[in-house]
């Protein structure tokens, strides 16, 4: 009886706490890794592996979009891992596979070796991406969905700031090879703890109800409104998830394209150490943006038209950036617009499915979008780089202007 209490994670016997508070501070540092590792760390390796290599930037940029579009796929079949394995193993496992597909590509010597390593990061980092985040913390809350959500995720932003320096600094202190077997080691030694001593625990295991209401509490009324139940095929003919599919995965492309060269479009105007500090400044409003809108918006809310003003305020960024002609004020303005709606492209379609989808059916409807906003996403920084070759720079901004516009359109048509 002593060790089933040492072992349980509540406080105590008689009030214990709210379980769910703990997975959400879980969830943010697997975000962090996550996204440091599997996200943020591509464009490093693509450098790296070339500076080491000699091999052609063409084929190790073919490699990243490898290493994404294989999470595409991989993270559509994530809910059938989950059912399978467990949340707990898969979590466990993806973070093993990405951190030897991430030594893979330090210690790759042939062209098919940094392909297969790109297979390995590409299916580990999606079970440690948006889709799985919210596959974690979604049992645990209904009606403070949208506020746990903005907290778990800002771990990928966080990921983001602290990541992308460290594997610069890393790599050249110690080398590709010593920095992917440290930091691959500690993600693992940590997700494996957070796996099997957070993750692996639910709130029926635990007796708990979600929110840390009491167990007998009503269903909050954005969980309780009728919509129809769509097994099979029958979801991929429904207007709500073709539109909420195809609005984020929009919305992505025109946020990753811009955002790939942002900082070399800032570079003229701000200088190097200006564009950099441009960059965190993004991603510093990116997490004020989530915040603000998880903490502010009312249960009953019409999310998708939340998700319009938060493009809106994308697409005026965006015209501010292309109106600006090298101006630096106003170039830092159209990032600050551009940056606060950043966080909230991966965080409020999967608070859109809550409300718009049965549980069964949203469990089905968050990694299909995921993935397909990721396999869209693959492809945006090719395509923005290929209009600023054929065009010009500010060129970029009117295309992720009519982009996000477009992504707009699609959020407003699925309307029920």
């Amino acid at each position: 009886m002593t060790q089933i209490q040492l072992d349980h994670p509540r406080a105590s016997a008689d009030a214990p706490a709210f379980f769910g508070r703990r997975v959400v501070w879980a969830a943010f540092v697997l975000a962090a890794f996550g996204w440091g590792v599997g996200f943020y760390g591509p464009p490093v390796y693509l450098h790296a592996v070339v500076l080491r290599t000699g091999w052609s930037l063409p084929f190790v940029s073919a490699a990243v979009t490898l290493h994404f579009l294989v999470g595409a796929a991989a993270v559509a079949n994530l809910p059938r891992m989950h059912r399978r394995l467990g949340v707990a193993a898969t979590t466990g496992a993806g973070a093993v596979l990405l951190a030897l597909g991430v030594v893979g590509w330090a210690t790759a010597g042939r062209p098919w070796l940094l392909l297969a390593a790109a297979l390995f990061s590409g299916v580990g980092w999606v079970a440690m991406g948006a889709a799985a985040v919210n596959a974690i913390v979604a049992p645990w809350f209904v009606r403070t969905r949208p506020r746990a959500l903005a907290t778990a995720y800002n771990g990928a932003s966080i990921g983001g700031v602290v990541f992308s320096p460290l594997w610069v600094a890393l790599i050249g202190l110690v080398g590709f090879t010593a920095a992917a077997a440290g930091i691959g080691l500690a993600m693992v030694a940590v997700v494996l703890v957070l796996a099997f001593r957070v993750f692996a625990w639910t709130p029926d295991r635990l007796g708990q109800a979600p929110d840390g209401d009491a167990p007998s509490a009503g269903v909050p009324a954005a969980a309780a409104r009728r919509v129809p139940v769509l097994p099979g095929r029958l979801l991929w003919r429904d207007r709500a998830f073709l539109t909420l599919a195809s609005g984020m995965a929009l919305g992505l492309f025109a946020q990753i394209g811009l955002v790939a060269h942002l900082f070399s479009v800032l570079v003229p105007a701000l200088g190097p150490g200006g564009a950099g500090a441009a960059m965190g400044l993004a991603t510093g409003c990116a997490i004020a943006g989530r915040t603000v809108v998880g903490r502010l918006m009312p249960v009953d809310a019409d999310r998708r038209r939340i998700a319009c003003a938060s493009y809106a305020v994308q697409v005026a960024g965006s015209l501010v950036g292309l109106a600006a002609g090298g101006d630096a004020v106003l170039l830092l303005a159209g990032v600050v617009l551009f940056g606060c709606g950043i966080g909230n492209a991966t965080s409020l379609p999967p608070l859109v499915a809550q409300v718009e989808f049965t549980r069964e059916d949203a469990l089905r409807v968050v990694p299909l979008i995921v993935a397909i906003g990721q396999g869209t996403y693959a492809f945006a920084p090719a395509a923005f780089g290929l209009v600023r070759e054929t065009l010009a720079d500010p060129a970029m901004f009117a295309l992720a202007a009519l982009v996000q516009v477009a992504a707009i359109g699609c959020f407003l048509a699925g309307r029920r």
